[in-house]
């Protein structure tokens, strides 16, 4: 059985990125580090050498519909087909099960209680060649069509850092 062995990055919703980011990088003492080049406002910081946090701009009101804890898992391939199988693979907050530029696997899903939950692995992990083939994955970054390109961000970008 696949279990969770790590938590990876806890993202915000916030209503002001730059406001936000100066608060954790000046007053709580957080490195800030690179986010991948999306198009929405972000900004990610490194808590410790395995953790980080991500900010991110949306106009949420209510319980956040993106806001959520990522797990590192040791076997992606296992929890990918669990997760289908019990239906709560969710695409519609970030998209579908992704392969990121650095090699992991991302995907989102629902707790019991609607919690959005993300899973990935580390780069490097054996991903299973069907998992790419499946009508719950597809190529690239997750894409929002709001072309805000605010926060620290590079090709280097990883959920991962050393």
């Amino acid at each position: 059985m696949a279990k969770a062995i790590n938590i990876n990055h806890v993202t915000l919703v916030v209503r002001n990125l730059e406001e936000a980011s100066k608060f954790y990088e000046e007053e709580m003492g957080l490195e800030v580090i690179p986010a991948f080049l999306l198009d929405f406002p972000a900004s990610f910081f490194k808590l410790n050498d395995t953790q980080q946090l991500h900010l991110t701009e949306w106009p949420d009101d209510e319980v956040s519909f993106r806001g959520h804890v990522c797990f590192e898992v040791d076997d992606i391939n296992t929890i990918f087909w669990r997760m289908k199988e019990l239906g709560v693979i969710d695409v519609k907050p970030w998209g579908y099960v992704r392969q990121l530029p650095d090699g992991p696997i991302q995907m989102f899903v629902r707790d019991p209680s609607g919690n959005l939950v993300e899973l990935s692995c580390k780069p490097g992990s054996y991903v299973d060649p069907i998992i790419l083939e499946d009508e719950l994955f597809k190529a690239g970054l997750y894409t929002s069509g709001r072309n805000d390109f605010r926060g620290y961000k590079s090709e280097k970008a990883s959920l991962y850092h050393e």
